[in-house]
């Protein structure tokens, strides 16, 4: 016994000295830890300080009831049952009773409130027990935050979010996803906690072993008024076709700012929301506003001309068993190359293009490459599929003896919304394709930290030439009688674009639906902005064209903006000499600056002139009409006197 007595008194002296710090090393690292304080996310702001996402603080509030003395405890139990009972509603006692139950039972972390504000979090903390702080009272405060958007679901998938799942899978979205690494995300703090229970851990103090740090502010592109017009306007034409899914947006011509970019899908109830973010995500075949790319390739490449006469075919054309089809049953016959366009006729732009590249089908691939549309966007927002050009030189099952008289009407090929846009875009900038842009710049408070400029991705994608014929038939699109997209014409406005009606699923044809999409810009003759918009799936018992369908969005859009925006006018210069003016102001300069008690000649000068030099010399005037002063009562160079009136006539 005493030997083994011996062991135990060696063995304890072994664990207090020899291995004491790793001892207590592991013990404080089992009942405490610094646990991670989120730092506040950075702002996401419109291109007009308007508030799009931000972070807003909350917080839980939690007693630790063993913490103050009894005498303590008594003593403010009563006022802090009374204080609670005004916030939530229950009496008193049903306070004071539960939290003498949770002292007795020993609770250390016992929840008042959870998930309040700012201005409530400071009520809390100058309650009775609550005020006396961590160490007297027990006061435990747990800080989180949560994103909120002001907007509510307007442009909820472009502005983006960040999120964690439960298997620590992070989902990034819109802008708030794509920059929320490099600007908004902040760093985090870090604060020392107790463990006081299973999976309980108590703030050992109120401050933070190291302060997070918020992130930037990040200024986006879009302003909201039109972002607003562009997300209603879909909606009503969303809701009255019945169209399972649709998007809009709208480009600055010059810089390939986003203005609006509106997403919305329909859910099993059939309420719209803001579901994926098709314009950036979802690519498809364009169809007929694909027939603008077929039509600038081909003009660039000197191979027809608008001029060129081309026979639709009464409206049909067979390629291997295949059909192409104009919409308007036995076709138009012979006509010219751009009425083929202003109409849409299918077999007219498949005649055209099959003539001009049949035999090197090479060469029109090789057009839209040097166009740069086999390229995506390289966009910051995730998702963006690359661009599909069936190429005859490439093997992967693309290309067949059909695939470039599809192409010529908007088969085979695949672009997302936006990829098309950005085409058009080019088109209404001259030729000059720029990069959509979503962020204006990032700052810290008032201090640019990144400003982000325009992107050219070509600087010039087909000649001058080519471009002012295409923008031409754009224009001819709307504004002539037979052009399919006459019925949005206006008188008080000018709109240019290309309609598009798209088969979807046509290879099932219990499955067969329809794309209708309208692009183009406004206004026609100095775009200031393109636009697109794309409605998947409408009822085709309602309709189902380009025109109808998709083309009123576009005009709404247009007019709305136009309408709801100041516009500014500059003028260039107001440094403009009139001789009559100068030699009015001369005479009078001299004849103030020469004659003080002398009376001056006014005969001759505008009557107002004179009455203004005559006055500030001390005289009364009295004249009958306006005009130029032909006689005057006093003579030149008579001396006079402060208040002698003197008579002019007229």
């Amino acid at each position: 016994m005493f030997f083994f007595g011996i062991l135990v008194v060696l063995k304890l002296l072994s664990i207090q000295f020899v291995q004491g710090d790793k001892y207590r090393a592991l013990a404080e690292k089992i009942s405490s830890k610094a646990m991670v304080v989120p730092a506040n996310r950075g702002n996401v702001y419109s291109a007009n300080g308007d508030l799009l996402a931000t972070s807003i603080p909350k917080y839980d509030i939690r007693l630790d009831l063993l913490t103050s003395t009894s005498k303590r405890f008594e003593k403010h139990i009563g006022d802090l049952s009374d204080s609670l009972s005004v916030y939530f509603g229950n009496t008193p006692s049903y306070y004071t009773k539960k939290l003498r139950k949770e002292r007795k039972n020993k609770n250390r972390y016992f929840l008042l409130a959870r998930d309040i504000g700012y201005s409530d979090y400071v009520w809390f903390r100058n309650l009775p027990l609550l005020n006396l702080g961590a160490y007297k009272g027990g006061l435990i405060v747990e800080q989180n935050t949560k994103r909120e958007y002001p907007l509510g679901g307007i442009a909820q998938r472009t502005i983006g979010y960040e999120r964690k799942d439960a298997n620590g899978n992070i989902t990034r979205p819109g802008i708030d996803g794509a920059y929320g690494e490099t600007y908004l995300k902040g760093t985090d703090g870090l604060h020392l906690k107790q463990k006081i229970g299973k999976g309980q851990w108590k703030p050992i103090s109120d401050s933070n072993q190291k302060e997070p740090k918020d992130g930037l502010d990040v200024y986006t592109t879009i302003d909201v008024n039109i972002q607003d017009i562009a997300h209603h306007a879909l909606l009503e034409q969303l809701e009255k076709y019945k169209a399972d899914h649709g998007c809009v947006v709208v480009m600055e011509v010059e810089t390939g700012e986003i203005k609006a970019i509106s997403n919305l899908g329909r859910n099993s109830k059939g309420y719209y929301y803001e579901r994926l973010n098709y314009a950036v995500g979802e690519s498809h075949e364009p169809g007929s506003t694909f027939k603008l790319i077929a039509l600038t390739a081909a003009l660039e490449d000197k191979k027809v001309d608008t001029s060129d006469v081309v026979d639709t075919k009464k409206g049909v054309l067979s390629y291997y068993g295949k059909k192409v089809r104009d919409s308007k049953h036995g076709g138009y016959g012979k006509i010219t190359l751009s009425k083929a366009f202003e109409v849409s006729s299918n077999t007219g732009l498949v005649t055209a293009i099959d003539k001009a590249y049949r035999k090197k089908p090479s060469e029109f691939v090789d057009r839209l490459y040097a166009m740069n549309l086999n390229t995506d966007l390289d966009l910051p927002i995730i998702g963006e599929p690359k661009p599909i050009i069936p190429d005859p030189r490439i093997k992967n099952k693309r290309w067949s003896g059909i695939a470039l008289q599809w192409m010529a009407y908007g088969y085979g090929v695949s672009f997302t919304p936006l990829q098309t846009l950005t085409f058009y875009n080019a088109i209404a900038n001259g030729g000059e394709m720029v990069k959509p842009k979503f962020l204006k710049e990032v700052k810290r408070f008032d201090e640019v930290i990144v400003p982000f400029e325009k992107e050219v991705i070509n600087k010039q994608i087909c000649s001058k030439e080519t471009t002012a014929k295409v923008k031409q038939l754009l224009k001819n699109v709307v504004e002539k009688k037979h052009g399919t997209g006459h019925g949005l014409y206006s008188k008080n406005f000018s709109m240019a674009g290309k309609t598009g009606t798209c088969q979807k699923d046509y290879k099932n044809k219990d499955k067969l639906a329809y794309i209708s999409s309208f692009a183009g810009f406004f206004p026609a003759d100095n775009p200031k902005y393109s636009c697109i918009v794309v409605i998947h799936e409408p009822d085709k018992s309602v309709g189902y064209y380009g025109a109808d369908v998709s083309g009123p969005v576009f005009k709404k859009v247009a007019q709305k903006i136009f309408t709801d925006t100041p516009v500014e006018d500059e003028l260039t210069s107001l440094n403009i000499n009139i001789a009559q003016v100068d030699k009015s102001y001369n005479m009078y300069d001299d004849k103030s600056s020469t004659y003080l008690t002398i009376m001056p000649s006014v005969i001759g000068m505008p009557i107002m002139d004179a009455v203004a030099l005559l006055e500030n010399m001390g005289l009364k005037v009295q004249f009958s009409k306006t005009g130029k002063v032909k006689t005057q009562s006093i003579a030149k160079g008579v001396k006079i006197k402060r208040n002698q009136t003197i008579i002019l006539n007229v």
